[in-house]
């Protein structure tokens, strides 16, 4: 009788603690994708934080032009801007369509 309840009660023990093994190891993947994801997102407001800071105004760029670019740079309305399409065998200078996000 004390040979069977022994038997059963380390049978018992090593199912036990595969099942936590397991729940464990699925936990700690969960957390390392949780990572990731905060990781990814943290670089993006790195990012984001930078281009608002230094980028946010036209006023902030002619400042850091005056500071560090001296005459290499030079104000363009926003009408003169064009993109270069290198699409095909031409390449094709287009003028850029900018809307406003109110308009429908």
């Amino acid at each position: 009788m004390k040979k069977i309840f022994l038997i059963s009660l380390i049978f018992t023990l090593i199912l036990i603690t595969s099942l936590i093994k397991n729940s464990t190891k699925k936990i700690e993947e969960e957390i390392f994708v949780l990572n990731e994801r905060i990781l990814n997102s943290n670089i993006q407001l790195d990012d984001l934080k930078l281009e608002f800071d230094y980028l946010s105004s036209a006023e902030k760029l002619m400042n850091y032009q005056k500071l560090y670019f001296e005459n290499e740079l030079k104000e363009k309305k926003i009408d003169e801007i064009r993109s270069i399409d290198f699409s095909g065998k031409n390449i094709e200078i287009k003028k850029i369509l900018i809307t406003k996000f109110n308009e429908k």
